[in-house]
């Protein structure tokens, strides 16, 4: 028997079976490339292609035999030399299974096809695994490439700067397929025409591991189309897809992975023994491989440590990243992100220290901008150069993603290179300070003084409507969080004494007191570190109105005994917008005659300073309390007296307040009819406003109104609108909307306004 005989055998099998080429490729997972090669002659099958092909053939017992005897090579017979260059396949390889499921799909459809599949980004960070998962997968589908494995490192992102030359890969290449090396020639061109040659009829795997760019891979393709050719790299290699590459992102393995891995490598029944202290340790390992892989490497050779010492010591060690070091350049976390540093253009690598200072835990492309003092249009590009690069990924949000281990590298790297961390965080600040100003003015906050230009290198942000204002807090708020918590440099203490100053508008539409209570505590002790009484004052302010809006009485009163004590220190303004202030936290405790007192205080300096729009404010405020004393036809005249003011200035929020304000006067007045209507149109401002807590205290309003006129479908429909709305921002509020609705019985929810 012979190649030929073999041949003849498999296509009479195929055709008897009414099969073409590309069914019998499909049912046996064999390339068509292959069996057609098989078919002429031109080569053999290893065991397990036989037994694919025999199987996919529904070949019966003695044709078996006869399909077995043929493959089978003549004593004498040379065998083409079949290289076996693949790394061994990790013993203790874990997880990974989405990304396995994919790539397996992958292959199978390109070796079903007779056609080459090129995967280029089994890509991400620094130390994620891709060398591991690639090596891993080549190995579970190497029997369908009988011809063998290529591997090369390309050494793409090495300590030395100089990648792997192609003509040396091809030259490594054609040695293990047998190539003389007296025969393979010098020039990367002819290199390459050989491999070629001898890769067309041959199926091969071709693992090509850290990859600089595309350049460095693109002569090292094999031209059989039954060849799989897998690259990994830090970069995308994003200009391989627009040839046919398959791209596959990796990302830090997930919790469950992470403690699957590190149990594997240093015992279940240790991990098992201490769960807490297992996950943990993976947290502070940022669940990346590498990390993870020099923890376990560490716990192996200390098995009599207890868990909970290793994660007390690890988060005691000075720079994590020394902690994650098991003194080998591969194994060694800052070793292996330096690799990718050190290939970045300088003004990109400048970007990347500062962006590193960033506190929060995605940042936005004109907060990176600021940070750094660049441009947009600078700032985009590096972006952009930095996610190729794999130090960055973006969020569900398409914000950029700083792991916490690069991040801390590139706080390292800040201090190295000396770079003015303080002005990085005093632009980011201004950044945050700066725009929240300008948001404020489509929320229908009545805005003190002016913000002023922003600092040299600050974005300023172009914002047109309420909705991109609300966008931008949103989008923004993390890092106002993360920032006031951790930028304690005394340089800074004017930014966080002035910074949430303008958040309060939208702490107050989300109705987000918990997190204006933290930062507004920050924002007071900076006021107090500088001795500024008008700041200490309006901080005091905004503390003591959230403070009274959750139920904390106490404390509220301690801060409104602090601002009264400092009236004498303040200007006219300042005065007026602090006994607007202590007014409204009165009117919360139901001290409605103080309440009312301080704000027609306030009311009579805005008159003197002849401020219209501040005015109509406080004609607002005076008439609630006068509506909560009784006095409700005083109210009316007010709220009709300052609707048109603050119609012209467009102070949406105040104005809705207003229409409030007034239905509760006329309906406590009996002018059901006009409540309701002056409610709906409160109502509709709000929503203007995306003001939903004011919309819900307007419902529960309304709602009482209906169950007045008999209403009680309307009604409880009013009050379970009111209870979604405050569930959306998790106030505590809600619980006794949904109690007055279920109180009036009735089937069914609320599934939109009223």
């Amino acid at each position: 028997m012979d190649r030929t005989e073999f041949g003849r055998l498999l296509r009479e099998a195929r055709q008897r079976s009414l099969l073409t080429l590309q069914s019998l490729a499909e049912a046996s997972g064999v390339s068509v490339r292959a069996i057609s090669d098989m078919e002429r002659g031109h080569s053999l099958p290893r065991r397990a292609t036989l037994s694919e092909l025999m199987d996919a053939l529904d070949l019966g017992e003695d044709q078996r035999r006869r399909f077995v005897e043929a493959s089978v090579r003549r004593p004498g017979e040379q065998a083409a030399r079949v290289p076996r260059q693949l790394p061994p396949g990790l013993a203790v390889f874990r997880g990974r299974e989405e990304a396995l499921a994919r790539v397996h799909r992958l292959t199978a459809q390109g070796t079903g096809q007779g056609g080459r599949v090129v995967v280029s980004a089994i890509g991400g960070m620094a130390g994620v695994g891709k060398t591991t998962l690639a090596v891993h997968w080549a190995h579970q589908v190497a029997d369908r490439f009988p011809d063998g494995q290529l591997y090369v490192n390309l050494r793409g992102f090495e300590d030395s700067g100089r990648p792997l030359d192609p003509a040396e890969a091809l030259g490594g290449f054609l040695t293990a397929l047998g190539v003389p090396e007296g025969d393979v020639p010098r020039g990367t061109a002819e290199r390459g025409a050989l491999f070629r040659q001898r890769t067309k009829s041959r199926r091969l795997i071709v693992l090509l591991d850290n990859a600089r760019d595309e350049e460095q891979v693109g002569p090292l393709f094999p031209a059989g189309t039954g060849c799989l050719t897998l690259i990994t790299s830090r970069n995308q290699l994003a200009g391989l897809a627009a040839d046919g590459a398959q791209l596959v992102g990796l990302d830090v393995w997930t919790r469950e992975e992470a403690l699957t891995a590190l149990a594997a490598r240093i015992g279940e029944e240790r991990c098992g023994a201490e769960p807490k202290a297992a996950a943990r340790l993976v947290e502070l390992c940022g669940f990346l491989p590498l990390a993870v892989a020099i923890v376990a490497a560490q716990l192996s050779a200390t098995p009599q440590v207890p868990l909970r010492l290793a994660v007390r010591e690890l988060r005691e060690t000075g720079p994590l990243l020394d902690a994650l070091s098991a003194g080998a350049t591969r194994s060694d976390v800052r070793a292996v992100f330096s690799w990718s540093y050190r290939a970045l253009p300088p003004e990109t690598a400048a970007f990347f220290r500062h962006l590193a200072l960033h506190p929060g835990p995605s940042v936005s492309a004109q907060a990176a901008a600021s940070l750094a003092g660049t441009g947009m249009p600078e700032s985009r590009r590096h972006l952009r150069h930095l996610t190729s690069a794999n130090l960055l990924s973006r969020d569900a949000d398409n914000r950029h993603v700083l792991h916490d281990l690069v991040r801390a590298y590139g706080v390292e790297l800040v201090e190295r290179e000396k770079d003015d961390r303080l002005a990085a965080q005093a632009r980011l600040l201004d950044y945050l300070r700066h725009n929240a100003h300008a948001a404020n003015g489509f929320l229908g906050r009545t805005q003190s003084g002016t913000a002023g230009p922003p600092a040299d290198g600050v974005v300023e942000v172009a914002l047109g409507t309420r909705e991109e204002a609300l966008d931008w807090f949103r989008t923004e708020e993390p890092t106002v969080a993360s920032a006031l918590r951790s930028m304690d440099d005394p340089g800074l203490l004017r930014f966080r004494m002035t910074l949430t100053q303008d958040w309060v508008s939208y702490y107050s539409v989300t109705g987000r007191w918990s997190d204006e209570i933290e930062t507004k505590r920050i924002a007071l002790d900076a006021a107090m570190q500088l001795d500024e009484p008008a700041a200490i004052v309006r901080n005091s302010a905004d503390l003591a109105r959230a403070l009274a809006e959750t139920g904390q009485t106490e404390e509220a009163d301690r801060q409104v005994e602090s601002m009264l004590g400092r009236m004498d220190l303040l200007g006219p303004a300042d005065r007026a917008s602090a006994e607007r202030s202590v007014g409204w936290v009165r009117g919360r405790q139901k001290r409605y005659a103080d309440a009312l007192h301080h704000a027609r205080t306030a009311l009579e300096i805005q008159r003197t300073l002849g401020d219209d729009r501040a005015m109509a404010r406080e004609m607002n405020a005076v008439g609630w309390y006068l509506a909560l004393l009784g006095r409700y036809e005083e109210t009316v005249a007010l709220c009709q007296e300052a609707i048109p003011l603050l119609r012209r200035d467009g102070n949406l929020r105040i104005e809705a307040a207003a229409w409030d304000t007034m239905g509760y006067a006329r309906q406590r007045l009996g002018d059901l009819d006009g409540a309701t209507a002056d409610y709906q149109e409160s109502l509709r401002i709000y929503g203007e406003a995306f003001d939903g807590y004011n919309q819900a205290e307007v419902l529960d309003h309304l709602a009482t109104a209906q169950q007045e006129r008999g209403d009680h479908t309307a009604a409880r429909r009013s009050w379970l609108r009111a209870a979604d709305l405050l569930s959306a921002v998790h106030s505590p509020k809600a619980a006794r909307m949904r109690a007055n609705a279920e109180a009036l019985g009735g089937p069914g929810t609320a599934t939109g306004p009223v």
